[in-house]
């Protein structure tokens, strides 16, 4: 029934941009009230009444609206759509559709109202007088649903309105009486895109250009968090979340059967793909627990991530190649593992960055190395340079880090190796170094 009005309207379940959908939260119960007042919004209805082919299935959805069964409602060109709780308490999710005007009758329509300016005052005013609607029709654009217009899709499986769809078009017609651009929503065109259109054409014939304010506002302009929050009923529940998994997949042997390309290490491709699992599960893990943060750990340079994959356990082919890759030769690979394993990104930061702290953070790190010894205790003379306190005529060093923490090293071979991890106190990062530890 709806598949040649999907065609006609182009849309189904698409995604919206937000300027051309609006939710409204669910009104309250009718009461005695009828469900609309001004003349567009009972033509409305009599457009639904007429198309009906069942007056029992109306009279039970005017009786669902009134009680307020109807919940939030979402428009958008050429779809109306809302959960409405039944009797027994089941939910339907249930729309109606309209087609959309084309873009020929909407140049016509704009060029309408942009030309008499009772019309464009009438809409501002959310108002749609009858002269507008006739001399629409004079030019050949509809702008209220005939009999047939109104088509209706419901999960309860009826193929003709049924009680759940007529009461989402009762309910409408209260919100039509509340603001007609509601109407011109379905037809296809929203609020903001249609009076940029009417202050462009009105600019035009007046020989100014349009106004950038208003350019610049419907750039800007968002979701009203009333409108978001009203959706909640309407959205689809998020799917369950995946069960966990206690141990990495195993990872397939890529040996054997056709020769790799040349320069493709089959080794190297299977560790990448073991070390893919263990960070998956660990991912998930991390994903489902409790205590799992709001936003996730920074991403890894190349570097980083090499010396990651190197402490991983990569093997010394493939650490030689992981090496080449980063810049390094293999005993560099090797302290850059070993500043990792001590502290990850800020150890490895610390074994390969120079920086010179600010006045004011060399003031408080000095300050800090010289409260570090008792009055009387033998203090080593430590030569400065940038971040790094070298101990004179010895092979012990402090490096200062971004963190305000020391690390200590020693060195091994004629460069500098991480020996410690970072502690608060620069005293005691010195003394690990000493043979007494």
């Amino acid at each position: 029934m709806t598949g040649d009005h999907d065609r006609i309207t182009g849309h189904h379940d698409d995604v919206y941009p937000p300027e051309a959908e609006r939710t409204f939260a669910a009104l309250p119960p009718a009461g005695g009230r009828g469900f609309a007042e001004t003349w567009w919004g009972r033509a409305w209805l009599k457009a639904l009444e007429d198309s009906a082919l069942d007056g029992a299935q109306l009279k039970l959805g005017r009786r669902h609206a009134r009680a307020g069964a109807v919940g939030a409602v979402s428009v958008r060109p050429g779809r109306i759509t809302a959960v409405v709780r039944d009797r027994d308490h089941s939910r339907h999710r249930t729309d109606v559709l309209l087609p959309q005007l084309t873009g020929a009758q909407w140049d016509r329509f704009l060029d309408l109202v942009a030309d008499r300016a009772g019309h464009l005052a009438a809409l501002l005013d959310r108002d749609v007088p009858p002269v507008l609607a006739e001399d629409a029709a004079a030019a050949g654009i509809e702008l209220l649903p005939g009999i047939g217009d109104m088509e209706s899709e419901c999960g309860c499986g009826a193929w003709d309105h049924c009680a759940h769809s007529s009461a989402l078009c009762y309910q409408v017609a209260r919100l039509l009486d509340q603001d007609p651009f509601v109407l011109l929503l379905l037809r296809g065109r929203g609020e903001r895109e249609l009076l940029a259109e009417l202050q462009a054409r009105s600019a035009s014939r007046a020989g100014a250009p349009a106004g950038r304010e208003a350019e610049a506002e419907r750039a800007g302009a968002g979701v009203p968090a009333a409108e978001a929050y009203a959706a909640r009923d309407i959205l689809p529940p998020l799917p369950a979340p995946p069960p966990p998994v206690d141990v990495p997949g195993a990872a397939p042997a890529l040996g054997g059967g056709t020769p790799p390309a040349p320069g493709v290490a089959v080794a190297a491709l299977e560790f990448l793909v073991r070390d893919a699992a263990v960070r998956a599960q660990r991912l998930l893990a991390d994903a489902l627990s409790s205590w799992h943060p709001d936003t996730p750990p920074p991403a890894l340079t190349p570097g980083q991530d090499a010396v990651r994959l190197a402490a991983a356990g990569a093997g010394e082919a493939v650490s030689a190649r992981l090496a080449a890759g980063s810049g390094r030769d293999v005993r560099g690979l090797a302290l850059a593992v070993r500043a990792w394993e001590l502290g990850g990104a800020a150890g490895l930061a610390v074994l390969e960055e120079e920086w010179t702290p600010d006045p004011a953070a060399l003031a408080r790190a000095a300050g800090r190395l010289a409260a570090a010894w008792e009055d009387g205790e033998a203090r080593p003379r430590l030569r400065v340079s940038a971040n790094r306190w070298t101990v004179t005529g010895g092979e012990a060093q402090l490096r200062y880090g971004r963190d305000g923490r020391w690390w200590p090293y020693r060195k091994e071979g004629g460069r500098w190796a991480p020996a410690g991890p970072a502690s608060e106190d620069p005293a005691g990062a010195l003394a690990a170094l000493s043979p007494e530890g």
